[in-house]
């Protein structure tokens, strides 16, 4: 029986843990080959043999995402190992152990380094990779946004505002070569990232929700596993949320 993406070639950065291992392991139990990307080695190698191990194909790659010969390697890497790239799903981000402050007193360089993992860095690994779609005739992107974009939440929203808008502009400059950009919009989700940035908040949060309880990150799966398919070949540009009726924008 064949599977939905039988044949393609998936890269998910930030894939060592949480909602990017979610979407590398239901990629591969579609049928991708997928590069498991991150710079955690021993926990990004640990998710590459275990998808083997449960009949998958996976290769892990080390890859700082702002880092543009890194991303550079990420795109051949795949290309070695699997013949080429078909889809991307933008997930890295530093978020488990970001540090909390206001835009306007945040130390200038730990900013900067927050911005060119969590915005520049999706710009990156597209840059690397788009050619490896268009020589395969087209491909599909997901980007990770969040409902931060559009609620006070300082840089991190400011990252994810980007995030939105990178999505929009590459949606159309990439669309010419069939390649269909869009963006998952998280809200408040059951990682230890999460867990870990919010503590005893959690109860609060999960009040202001119209479904009362935390994302899973299998709840993630389904959004980003229909952007990346044929089921979506008419939609491009898009941010899906997904976050049990956290926002409404009409």
């Amino acid at each position: 029986m064949s599977k939905r993406f039988d044949g393609k070639v998936a890269i998910v950065t930030g894939a060592a843990q949480g909602i990017g291992e979610a979407y590398a392991r239901a990629l591969a139990a579609e049928g991708a080959s997928v590069v498991v990307a991150d710079v955690q080695d021993e926990s990004g190698a640990a998710v590459a043999k275990q998808i083997e191990a449960a009949g998958g194909r996976a290769v892990y790659a080390h890859c700082d995402v702002s880092d543009e010969t890194s991303a550079t390697a990420l795109a051949e890497t795949a290309a070695a190992e699997f013949g080429g790239v078909d889809l991307l799903v933008n997930n890295a981000a530093i978020y488990g152990d970001m540090q909390f402050d206001l835009l306007i007193t945040v130390d200038w360089q730990y900013y900067r380094r927050f911005m060119a993992v969590n915005f520049d860095g999706a710009l990156l690994v597209t840059r690397a990779v788009y050619p490896y779609m268009q020589q395969r005739g087209g491909g599909a992107i997901v980007n990770q946004s969040s409902t931060a974009a559009w609620l006070y939440s300082g840089f991190y929203g400011l990252a994810k505002v980007g995030i939105n808008g990178l999505t929009q502009q590459l949606a159309h400059e990439l669309g010419g070569m069939n390649i269909r950009v869009n963006a998952i919009a998280p809200g408040p989700t059951d990682t230890k990232a999460t867990r870990d940035q919010v503590g005893e908040a959690v109860d609060g949060l999960v009040s202001g929700l119209a479904l009362k309880r935390l994302g899973q990150p299998a709840d993630m799966v389904g959004g980003c596993l229909f952007l990346l398919s044929e089921e979506a070949s008419w939609v491009t540009g898009q941010i899906l949320a997904v976050d049990g009726g956290q926002v409404f924008r009409s």
